[in-house]
């Protein structure tokens, strides 16, 4: 069984690391470079991969923090891979549940009234889309950590 769980593990990593990989800095430019003048449809489509391997990452970590569990119980705290894992984790909820939807509210409707008092800056699809692209090249980097520790 601990055979199964490890070889399933390697897979999720694998999975997650690879899509996010494959996702961010291959598809998505290709799909803006591919339709220059739909931006539009290239985002819409970028977002719906986004959105597939932030669900994808939200089980492949679901599954990494229970092996973690399993194989070192409350020493799992102790583990560099847990901690890459959780924060890997973090960064995708957050991204997921909070900036993306915050993002595509803004796109939508332009700033919301809380932000009116916030810099002109701090108010742009720009800044926050920004915000989003370091959240995801720090996760990749996790990303890349993780599949150097977990050997």
């Amino acid at each position: 069984m601990n055979k199964l769980v490890a070889i399933l593990s390697d897979v999720s990593i694998a999975l997650w690391v690879g899509g996010l990989w494959i996702v961010g800095y291959l598809v998505a430019p290709l799909l803006f470079s591919s339709l220059p003048e739909n931006h539009a449809l290239a985002g819409a489509l970028a977002g719906k991969m986004f959105k597939g391997i932030a669900w994808i990452g939200i089980g492949c970590a679901t599954l990494l923090l229970l092996n973690e569990f399993l194989n070192a119980g409350l020493g799992a705290f102790k583990r560099l891979v847990f901690w890459l894992v959780l924060l890997m984790l973090s960064i995708t909820l957050i991204m997921q549940f909070w900036l993306q939807p915050f993002i595509i509210a803004l796109r939508a409707i332009g700033a919301p009234v809380e932000m009116l008092a916030l810099p002109a800056m701090m108010r742009s699809f720009a800044f926050w889309h920004g915000i989003s692209s370091i959240l995801y090249l720090l996760e990749s980097m996790l990303g890349f950590a993780l599949v150097l520790r977990s050997r």
